[in-house]
């Protein structure tokens, strides 16, 4: 059984590291320039890619399976009720009493920031 202080020994070299790699600006006699990581990307776009190859600038994230989180028309907080009338959103019944009172006008325009449709009937 081996102890903790023959585990973290400060003389060995982790494995995942290439000894013989050494990051110097000449190779040979001729001068290598490193490339950010814009520049590759700008040129990878140049090159003519066939239409189905995946390369690192085509890869889309696929869309999210959770439902989008819902906020609060009025306060912004996170909002788990919804005015069946208005279709306001609202975090308690201090915003929902504020909403019952509110005319049709604010009441489209609360829902208009929002980009919700208005609301008909």
């Amino acid at each position: 059984m081996s102890t903790p202080t023959e585990e973290l020994n400060p003389e060995e070299k982790p494995v995942f590291k290439l000894t013989s790699f050494q990051m110097s600006a000449k190779v040979g006699n001729k001068k290598r320039m490193w490339k950010s990581l814009k520049q590759v990307i700008s040129s990878e776009r140049s090159l003519p890619w066939p239409e189905d190859y995946v390369h690192y600038s085509s890869i889309n994230a696929p869309p999210s399976f959770t439902p989008a989180e819902k906020f609060s028309d009025l306060s912004g907080l996170p909002a788990p009720y919804t005015d069946p009338q208005t279709r306001l959103r609202f975090a308690n019944k201090e915003e929902y009493a504020t909403i019952v009172c509110l005319p049709m006008d604010i009441t489209a325009g609360y829902l208009s920031l929002r980009g919700a449709s208005s609301i008909v009937g």
